[in-house]
């Protein structure tokens, strides 16, 4: 695929998820930047701010399918992975598959589940594949988690392990729609149209079809990234690990996270290239949920954002 096909497909996509996910014009973006580098990403709003709406009618745009998990406290992980049952008639065990088997996956309210439950989804968005009885078993190509967790309500919760927030690419931030957005969403809610709505009753457009997302995944290779601007990327991870507020600064799998989003970013924007703006527009998405404050920090106030964009006016920008 080149370029401007890319560019022109991309745009159809944003179009048409804005048709049903109304503002959220961000957070739209990230998603499809996390699609675009087959991560994974991690929507974080408070209830009712569409955060499960997004992932689905991604899917539905997309052409892929589409599974929703409720995490509990008492959800198992074979309730995710799925488990061998006794098949009376053959008499042998066949695989009963679970909702990891899909496409795009919403992990929602992932706190809410143990560390056991959790983990059960790590294999998963490593390696895309399942190991059930000792049979590992292959999960789609273009499988992509988005998890969902509440920022406020903390209550019987089980905070993500630094392990497995490390494995989504960006935290995606969803707030409040500004007023003429929320008027819009109760006019279209009074006249039957509402988001929720469209999608159940398949109002949504399938964008691509088969087999192009990977098409506009490989052809994300082709955006330009100069030796400064990687070197730009690295220093910036580089300098959380000797910033003096942060216990742990962003591993390896920070600097790829930073710059797969920075170029899916430019091909959002219409761009072979990428900029120092594409850079910072992804920095603090890229990397705030990957480091851990030193105590005496965190209990001043000071947070892993506010970090990130001290370091972005300390690093020179490449010219």
């Amino acid at each position: 695929m080149t370029l401007e096909a890319m560019h022109e497909r991309l745009a159809a996509v944003r179009a048409e998820i804005g048709e049903v996910v109304i503002g959220q014009r961000e957070a739209i973006d990230r998603a499809l930047v996390v699609t675009l580098c087959g991560q994974h990403g991690l929507l974080e709003g408070v209830p009712g701010v569409a955060k499960t709406l997004l992932a689905k009618t991604m899917a539905a745009v997309l052409g892929g399918t589409f599974q929703r998990v409720q995490f509990t406290p008492d959800l198992m992980p074979a309730d995710i992975t799925g488990t061998n049952v006794f098949n009376l008639q053959k008499n042998e065990f066949t695989l009963a598959p679970g909702p990891v088997f899909t496409s795009f996956l919403v992990a929602d309210e992932i706190n809410r589940a143990p560390a056991k439950t959790q983990s059960a989804l790590l294999q998963a968005m490593q390696e895309r594949q399942v190991t059930i009885d000792r049979e590992t078993y292959r999960l789609p190509a273009e499988f992509t988690v988005f998890a969902t967790q509440n920022p406020i309500e903390h209550e019987g919760t089980y905070p993500l392990a630094e392990a497995q927030k490390d494995r989504f690419q960006l935290k995606i931030d969803i707030g409040y729609l500004d007023r003429s957005e929320e008027v819009e969403l109760a006019q279209r809610q009074l006249r039957g149209d509402a988001p929720e709505a469209r999608l159940e009753r398949g109002g949504v457009r399938p964008v691509l079809g088969g087999g192009q997302l990977a098409e506009l995944q490989a052809a994300l290779r082709q955006v330009r990234m100069r030796d400064e601007m990687v070197g730009y990327v690295v220093e910036i991870v580089r300098r959380t690990r000797t910033a003096e507020t942060l216990l742990t600064g962003a591993g390896p799998r920070g600097t790829q996270a930073l710059l797969g989003a920075a170029r899916a970013q430019a091909a959002l924007e219409g761009r072979d290239f990428v900029t120092p703006d594409d850079v910072k527009g992804m920095a603090l998405a890229a990397l705030a949920h990957r480091l851990v404050l030193r105590p005496e920090f965190e209990i001043e106030g000071l947070t892993a954002a506010e970090v990130v964009k001290k370091i972005l006016t300390e690093v020179a920008v490449p010219v």
